[in-house]
């Protein structure tokens, strides 16, 4: 790859509508709706996403969720919401990070407000991740962009592979 083949190393704020956003809503959650401008994807990073999200009012981010692999931190930049870490709400507002290191807590940013909260969300892009969406009772496995979604009530059954010894 030559230096003209690559993506610009800066996305100035002026350029940011040149850079193709998204609008996802989580299939385990039908009251997500995240708009996104995926800025990491838009400077070539392939480790490390880093993305600027709007959540409508009365929206949620995500499904609540937790990863195994994968590192995740969220910054508010404007408008305020309730962060669910772990069972407990917590108000947020800008300025706020919240950081989830693996294996993390589950969590969820909704926004019950009636103005746009707007945020940065990154984290490590791995080859494989175990994420697992409780109020669902799903666990998805991701290998590249395979993805596998598993009953949790189902895991248990795995339990006794975790006695097994490791190879000598």
């Amino acid at each position: 790859m030559t230096t003209t083949d690559r993506p610009p190393c800066l996305v100035r704020a002026a350029d940011r509508a040149a850079v193709p956003g998204y609008q996802f809503s989580h299939p385990l959650n039908p009251a997500s709706l995240v708009h996104g401008l995926p800025l990491s994807r838009a400077t070539g990073l392939a480790r490390a996403a880093v993305t600027l999200c709007r959540v409508p009012p009365g929206r949620e981010s995500n499904a609540y969720h937790c990863h195994y692999g994968e590192e995740e931190w969220l910054y508010i930049l404007a408008g305020r919401g309730v962060a669910v870490i772990d069972g407990v709400e917590h108000e947020v507002g800008p300025g706020d990070f919240m950081g989830f290191p693996t294996p993390s807590v589950a969590h969820l940013l909704t926004n019950p407000f009636t103005e746009e909260l707007v945020y940065l969300a990154g984290g490590e892009i791995r080859a494989c991740e175990v994420a697992d969406f409780p109020r669902a009772g799903k666990r998805v496995v991701r290998a590249g962009d395979a993805l596998a979604v598993h009953d949790l009530a189902d895991a248990a059954a795995f339990a006794p592979f975790a006695k097994l010894a490791p190879p000598r």
